[in-house]
């Protein structure tokens, strides 16, 4: 059991996640609704399956808890060179239960194929959920989760991509509600000229911990990664966590990756931790970069709106709003950016008037 000193729980609120971390069994579920595009076939499978055995290792307690847990796995399938034309959509909804939710899903997308798959969290829920997409050669897969929990859920989930040769993965993660949501997301390449996208945007309340890891092994030749992750946080207590690991190993010759986190505090009262990593074990690399930074409103923007006639609270949205858009836009799917912005806007519009002076966030 994790006591919180470990540098991979460090960050989180062990008290708060301890109902997911005692790991007892549960019959309880989410409520599922579905929309699957000719050509994507939804089914479930044991624990034994041989498609299970193969995923990528837990990579903590909680995760490998879930493995054990979940009892086998819904799986989304996607035929080769098939090219929807709609989104995979899938509604998980919590219904207010006690016990603890177990979920694994397993996406897998053929080759030459091309995919969305939405995952839509909302309600009241303990949840523990693993998610692995496996992306077939030169097929083009985007991922987008969207965590829009009611007050008190408590959401922990480790997401794997495996991406083939030539193949094409981007995740947008989108964390807006819950009391607690911790998300690890992985990246392994099973073939050279795989490319890697990771976007996120959250937004923390007040007392809302909100934590992302990420976890980019390059381990083959020529593929490429990068990551941008968009916070902001507002009201006492609110607290965000990003963790960004890349590691380019001896083989990984022609590498290009590059991170970024960027955080925007509103209130005071509001702690956001950042912390990029990148190792690299390889000179022959294409090139490699990473960095964060957290402040408060850009005062030159605000000037600038607010010398056209724009009062200063909607100048301060504008702001955020635009903060937030280069993320969203990666969505692609235009009627869930429209909802999310929408409820962006609406945090926004309980916002108490800001002290424009920039802070120091540790």
């Amino acid at each position: 059991m994790p006591t919180g000193r470990e540098e991979t729980w460090r960050f989180t609120p062990m008290k708060r996640i301890r109902p997911l971390l005692d790991g007892a069994a549960s019959d309880a579920k989410l409520s599922w609704t579905t929309d699957l595009p000719e050509g994507v076939e939804l089914a479930r499978v044991d624990a034994g399956d041989p498609l299970l055995k193969g995923l990528p290792e837990p990579v903590d307690r909680l995760a490998a808890l879930t493995r054990q847990n979940a009892g086998g796995a819904d799986v989304v399938r996607v035929a080769q060179e098939a090219q929807l034309d709609r989104p995979v959509t899938l509604g998980l909804a919590g219904t207010g239960s006690e016990d603890v939710v177990w979920g694994q899903l397993v996406v897998e997308v053929g080759a030459f194929a091309k995919a969305t798959v939405v995952l839509d969290h909302s309600g009241l829920a303990k949840y523990s959920g693993g998610v692995t997409v496996l992306v077939g050669d030169g097929a083009q897969v985007t991922l987008v989760t969207v965590q829009e929990w009611a007050p008190g859920a408590v959401h922990g989930g480790q997401y794997d991509a495996v991406v083939g040769r030539d193949a094409t993965f981007k995740q947008v993660v989108v964390t807006l509600g819950g009391d607690l949501v911790r998300l690890v997301s992985n990246v392994q390449y099973a073939g050279p000229g795989g490319s890697a996208e990771l976007f996120g945007v959250y937004f923390s309340d007040e007392t809302q911990h909100q934590e992302h890891r990420l976890w980019v092994d390059h381990a083959v030749p020529n593929c490429s990664s990068n990551v941008l992750y968009k916070g902001a946080l507002q009201g006492e207590g609110a607290r965000t966590v990003w963790i960004g690991d890349v590691r380019i190993r001896p083989a990984a010759t022609g590498t290009e990756t590059y991170e970024l986190n960027r955080n925007l505090v509103l209130t005071d009262g509001a702690r956001a931790d950042s912390v990029p990593n990148l190792e690299i074990e390889t000179g022959e690399i294409v090139g490699a970069g990473h960095a964060s930074a957290t402040g408060r409103f850009d005062d030159e923007q605000l000037f600038y709106l607010c010398s056209r006639g724009i009062d200063a609270e909607t100048a301060r949205r504008l702001v955020v709003r635009g903060f937030f858009a280069d993320v969203v836009q990666h969505i692609g799917v235009d009627e869930l950016q429209d909802r999310l912005m929408a409820t962006i806007d609406a945090r926004l519009g309980a916002l108490p008037g800001l002290d424009e002076q920039p802070v120091e966030v540790a």
